[in-house]
């Protein structure tokens, strides 16, 4: 679990990092007094590295299923637990 915050983390860190953006705003007169204004906005994101997002991905699926996987035993441990003491076939001397 905690490397699948922390991967969460990195991706979105980079990504606020590698993303600009670009206004530019270009106002001009001609002789008459007409005013015209050009607005550009222009916006970069980076490449996505699939390999990486690959393995990232394959990475996330395992601690997901080692994180399942634990919690299965642990449920199991608590509950045969659970089933000793509350055992009713025992007789109470």
């Amino acid at each position: 679990m905690k490397k699948l915050i922390t991967l969460a983390a990195i991706l979105v860190l980079m990504t606020t990092v590698a993303c600009t953006q670009k206004t530019e705003t270009e106002v001009s007169t001609d002789t008459s007094g007409s005013v015209t204004s050009t607005h550009v906005e222009s916006t970069t994101s980076p490449a996505i590295d699939t390999a990486a997002t690959a393995e990232a991905t394959a990475d996330a699926a395992q601690a997901a299923n080692d994180a399942a996987h634990a919690t299965g035993t642990a449920m199991e441990t608590a509950g045969q637990a659970i089933q000793e003491k509350t055992d009713t076939t025992k007789t109470h001397n």
